[in-house]
């Protein structure tokens, strides 16, 4: 099986900011935004996901799974 990348997380300091850089600044979508609380996710071409995630919650997310 040929490995194949579908998803890319980013870790952000602040969600707004960084969807605004990709939109206004780089042209990404927007069209497939999903938003929560503590990450976005933008669908690209391909079946490629980029997901912005707060870093303070994927530092925590992180942490967790190094405890165990």
């Amino acid at each position: 099986m040929k490995p194949k990348i579908n998803i890319i997380t980013l870790a952000v300091d602040d969600l707004e900011k960084s969807i605004a850089f990709y939109r206004d600044g780089l042209g990404f979508p927007t069209q497939g935004i999903a938003e929560g609380e503590d990450h976005v996710l933008i669908e690209l071409q391909g079946n490629l996901s980029l997901v912005f995630y707060l870093r303070t919650k994927l530092d925590m997310v992180a942490n967790q799974s190094n405890t165990t």
